[in-house]
């Protein structure tokens, strides 16, 4: 493979997943990690991502107050957004967490609806801060520097004691068989916190992201109550969501 298009690939799974690890991509690319750190470094010099500890991790997720045409995916993301205002009642307590399709999510919330957040992200906090109908609350612990999120035994602790309506959340990798999975433990042990804490759960996922399993389960398939994706509801990739059970919006 020509390093051209291996960077490409790289810089598409970063900008996909926002965080990738340098041991998953040289499984996918079949080169060494010495090989995809030196691309790494490449691409974090040309100002594309940010290179951390293990891996690196999508510009956007670091400024997500920048533009929204310089998001990955933000027309996709976009209608997510539009389509999870549905399920917004008036009262409800909601758990959500961080990313730049909750992002987009954060910005459109309607107001009137006296809405009650609870968050463990900062940015999704600022995010929802703008309407002004709407309480936010920040549910605090270490802030975990490459997703920036709060995990820890203190957010685990704190979600315990809530009782929300709803759970929204993005996925990393989401499948059929595999149900909702991420590539960090620590923030695995806080969305199965929030999920826990939830009647319903819900988890918003561009279409690229489907069918794809990353190495811990948040959830199994049968926990997750709505799918929201720009496809239309009735498209045919969306079916092995529709025989298990779940709700496509």
């Amino acid at each position: 493979m020509l390093k051209e298009e291996r960077l490409k690939i790289i810089l598409r799974e970063i900008n996909l997943h926002n965080k990738v690890l340098s041991t998953d991509l040289s499984e996918l690319l079949q080169v060494s990690e010495d090989t995809v750190r030196r691309d790494l470094k490449e691409l974090t010099e040309a100002g594309l991502v940010t290179k951390v500890h293990g891996g690196a991790i999508s510009n956007s997720l670091i400024t997500p107050f920048q533009q929204q045409e310089t998001v990955y995916g933000s027309e996709a993301k976009k209608v997510i957004a539009e389509k999870a205002i549905s399920l917004l009642k008036k009262d409800q307590v909601i758990l959500i967490e961080g990313g730049t399709t909750i992002q987009a999510f954060a910005k459109v919330t309607p107001k009137n609806l006296n809405l009650h957040f609870f968050t463990i992200s900062p940015q999704t906090a600022i995010a929802l801060a703008e309407n002004n109908d709407a309480i936010v609350n920040t549910i605090g612990g270490r802030l975990h520097k490459d997703s920036y999120l709060h995990t820890g035994a203190d957010v685990v602790n704190q979600l315990k004691d809530i009782r929300a309506n709803i759970c929204v959340l993005g996925a990393n990798g989401f499948s059929a068989e595999q149900g909702l999975s991420d590539i960090d433990w620590e923030i695995v042990q806080a969305k199965k916190a929030m999920i826990q804490s939830s009647k319903t759960t819900v988890v918003m996922c561009i279409s690229e992201k489907l069918n794809s399993n990353r190495k811990f389960i948040v959830s199994s398939i049968e926990q997750i109550d709505y799918l929201i994706t720009e496809l239309p509801a009735d498209s045919p990739l969306l079916e092995p969501y529709r025989r298990v059970g779940i709700k496509i919006l």
